[in-house]
């Protein structure tokens, strides 16, 4: 099969591309319009490999993808093209309206076209795979065992409800056009070629630099974490076996309160490099993030049960090769935050008073 992957360079697709040349034998088209994310060195080792075909594109031109499939007579669409991170939504949600409700539109349009136009066995077997978020769900009380795919949406930031407005037109596009829609939720991924503005990689580059670590408010909110290798493994399996029209949730089962986590990620970095003093003495609360949902959880049951998925990932190993990673690639993020990226807080609406409790 032909498979279009949006977004992949950046921290999911990347690692998702990865898996699908080196334990399959699928042509990938890779369209990323190479954002801040998008990173080609995430890429390094299939990027040239002759199954892998990547093409700077942005989604928002509706020619170009368009074109795209119509040049590589795409099979099916693996969409996780977006801007993703809550606290530049806040600052400037233009940009995700624009590429995550009308870049998805754009994409549903070329492929509902290209779908109609297929004949016999090939239009069978398309898919088109819209990878989404939990956060669409809004928060999830403490009693509550997970989000299910029957959760009502309550999005609360800029991030949240464009993510939920492309859910909706996926799911439209099939129940209106009959276009073969897949529809994933997953909670927060975590892993190798995360974009150092994220809390795990924040957290260990604080750490390495011996800074202050931010933890907002009280470190309460809780959130179900999920290694992205599990993560790309339940996306192909989705793609292969899921039903059309249908919802899959991808959760790790693997709650921490933030400051748990920042706790752990500490002592991890410390087992290596044993510092002068512990990293957890860096932990600076600061006021909270504006609509800051206190919970997530995710109830896999669905994907668990109907498609045999199960996270392999070990819980606190993966955080402590998640840590190794960072700690061994020193030239991929120094790269990233050598240019115009740093590790300064955003989204803070006027509201980043540093708080002296401890």
């Amino acid at each position: 099969m032909t498979i279009l992957v949006t977004g992949g360079a950046g921290f999911i697709g990347s690692n998702l591309v990865r898996q699908l040349i080196e334990e399959t034998d699928h042509e990938i088209i890779n369209v990323d319009k190479l954002t801040y994310a998008g990173n080609l060195s995430s890429l390094e080792g299939v990027l040239n490999h002759p199954r892998h075909h990547f093409i700077q594109a942005d989604i928002n031109n509706a020619e170009a993808v368009g074109e795209i499939f119509k040049q590589f007579e795409i099979g099916s669409v693996m969409h996780l093209a977006a801007e993703s991170h809550v606290d530049r939504s806040i600052d400037g949600p233009q940009q995700f309206i624009q590429t995550n409700v009308i870049g998805t539109y754009n994409l549903l349009q070329a492929a509902l076209h290209w779908w109609q136009a297929m004949k016999g066995e090939q239009a069978r077997a398309f898919r088109f795979l819209h990878v989404s978020t939990d956060e669409v769900y809004g928060s999830l009380n403490a009693d509550d065992p997970g989000f299910t795919e029957t959760s009502p949406y309550k999005p609360h930031s800029p991030y949240s409800a464009t993510k939920a407005a492309s859910d909706h037109l996926a799911r439209a596009w099939n129940d209106t056009f009959g276009l073969p829609v897949l529809i994933t939720n997953c909670s927060n991924n975590y892993g190798r070629f995360q974009f150092p503005e994220k809390l795990i990689p924040v957290v260990i580059l604080k750490c390495l630099r011996r800074e202050p670590i931010p933890v907002y408010g009280r470190g309460e909110n809780i959130r179900d974490w999920l290694a992205v290798s599990d993560h790309c493994r339940a996306l192909r399996l989705v793609l292969e076996k899921g039903r059309a029209g249908e919802t899959y949730n991808i959760g790790g089962n693997n709650e921490w309160s933030n400051l748990d986590l920042v706790r752990l990620l500490c002592r991890l970095v410390d087992e290596t490099l044993a510092p002068p003093s512990p990293s957890e003495d860096l932990i600076t609360f600061v006021t909270d993030r504006p609509g800051h949902d206190l919970r997530y959880a995710i109830d896999s049951s669905k994907i668990r049960s109907e498609l045999g998925w199960r996270p392999l990932e070990s819980k606190e190993q993966g955080f402590r090769e998640t840590v190794q990673w960072y700690l061994t690639h020193r030239s991929w993020w120094e790269a990233i935050l050598g240019g115009q990226h740093s590790l300064q807080r955003i989204g803070t609406a006027g509201k980043a008073e540093v708080n002296q409790a401890n």
